[in-house]
């Protein structure tokens, strides 16, 4: 006589339950390893951020182009002039929790090449471009900052870009007199100092690790489950046969 939990139905059923928890649990590992290459990641960017400020022609110097992931997060100083009428509203930016726009405006180096500085935080209503409230002082500056990589790199413009929602230097750059580096500096400090209030420089990005460990561990929850009580479950069923 055949066992009741060895019919093809119930065999079906088992190899579909043993198919999930087999899932859930690659699924876990998958997310351990995600946890693993974004701490290798983060580590490197301290490392980067651990090194002391540099002129930028010791990070970039004039030449081949060099890649932006290499040079990200590195510290560096750089003095020149800023081109204030070629300023771009960055939109869509928060201060801690409050909306506004960051303003890139780009520095004009003595070597003529140029970086796209982000200067830092505006409120939304301003959002015409070069903001006067807001303006960056005249003659040369000294700007202390951390390099960091493009939001996107898509095809030059062919109208001038005054207002854009990530920053995308092949298109900040068409309308500049040089072609701009393939870094955007986050400003920390400058010499002399902004005039005003506005605007107000934006911390770095946070380094954390994600959701990827509170992911992993309800993935193998989700298989723990699978494999206590689905046996309880057969158990179960198998003594409402008998009784």
């Amino acid at each position: 006589m055949e066992h009741p939990l060895l019919a093809p139905r119930k065999l079906a059923r088992h190899l579909f339950v043993l198919l999930v928890i087999a899932g859930c649990v690659i699924a876990g590992f998958w997310q351990l390893d995600r946890l693993h290459q974004v701490r290798t990641y983060k580590a490197g960017v301290r490392r980067q951020l651990g090194e002391p400020a540099v002129p930028l022609d010791q990070v970039i110097p004039r030449g081949p182009q060099v890649d932006p992931a290499r040079v990200a997060f590195r510290r560096v100083v750089v003095t020149g002039r800023y081109l204030d009428r070629d300023e771009v509203i960055l939109a869509g930016r928060t201060l801690g929790d409050t909306p506004g726009n960051d303003l890139l405006t780009p520095l004009l180096l003595p070597d003529g090449r140029a970086i796209v500085v982000n200067r830092g935080w505006v409120p939304f209503a301003m959002d015409q471009p070069p903001v006067a409230q807001a303006g960056p002082p005249e003659g040369g500056v000294r700007v202390a900052g951390v390099l960091l990589s493009p939001d996107a790199a898509t095809h030059p413009s062919t109208t001038r870009v005054r207002v854009t929602t990530r920053v995308d230097l092949v298109r900040l750059s068409e309308r500049l007199p040089s072609r701009a580096l393939p870094v955007y500096l986050l400003l920390q400090s400058q010499e002399p100092r902004q005039g005003g209030r506005l605007p107000r420089p934006q911390p770095l990005p946070t380094l954390d690790e994600g959701p990827h460990f509170s992911y992993a561990v309800q993935w193998f929850l989700f298989a723990t489950v699978g494999v206590v009580g689905y046996p309880i479950l057969l158990r179960r069923e198998l003594h409402g046969r008998r009784s």
